[in-house]
């Protein structure tokens, strides 16, 4: 169990270090060759995903802060046994922090990986973190229940 908060812990301080590279080294709204298809672009974002809410970071900081104290709570607990549950829990819970950091200290989320090969809002590390614990997630329950719904040995019930 330690080891999900390690790995959480260890996802924020890459998330805050990168969003510092980004902070002292960009200016804002300014692009930089990252890499092909990816550019480095300071973005500040005073929203959630796709600038949703932009004028209602509070909202969101207390939204985080509830969800962390849960996502704890689930890992503490051990909610999930297979380790690609937790792993996604631990994402989760890392993701959500980082960006509770950039709105708790800034009052908004510092987002700098622009795609160049097609239209997608700026992100950032937290975020990644969220959409892949979140698919995770998702597959984890899905898979889950259909584990419980084929147990060897039950029939299924008209």
């Amino acid at each position: 169990m330690p080891l999900y908060f390690v790995l959480a812990a260890v996802l924020v301080a890459i998330d805050q270090g990168v969003k510092y590279f980004v902070r002292e080294s960009i200016p804002l709204h300014t692009a930089v060759d990252f890499l092909p298809g990816l550019d480095l672009t300071y973005v500040q974002n005073t929203g959630a995903a796709f600038s949703l809410f932009s004028q209602h970071t509070w909202i969101l900081a207390l939204l985080s802060v509830v969800v962390s104290v849960v996502l704890v709570i689930a890992l503490a607990r051990r909610l999930f046994p297979q380790w690609w549950g937790m792993l996604a829990l631990t994402l989760l819970l890392g993701g959500a922090v980082g960006n509770l950091i950039d709105r708790v200290l800034f009052g908004f989320v510092t987002d700098m990986f622009a795609t160049t090969f097609m239209n997608f809002p700026v992100f950032n590390v937290a975020d990644m973190c969220l959409v892949i614990g979140g698919v995770l997630l998702c597959l984890t329950v899905i898979f889950s229940f259909a584990e419980d719904r084929q147990k060897p040995g039950e029939e299924e019930q008209p």
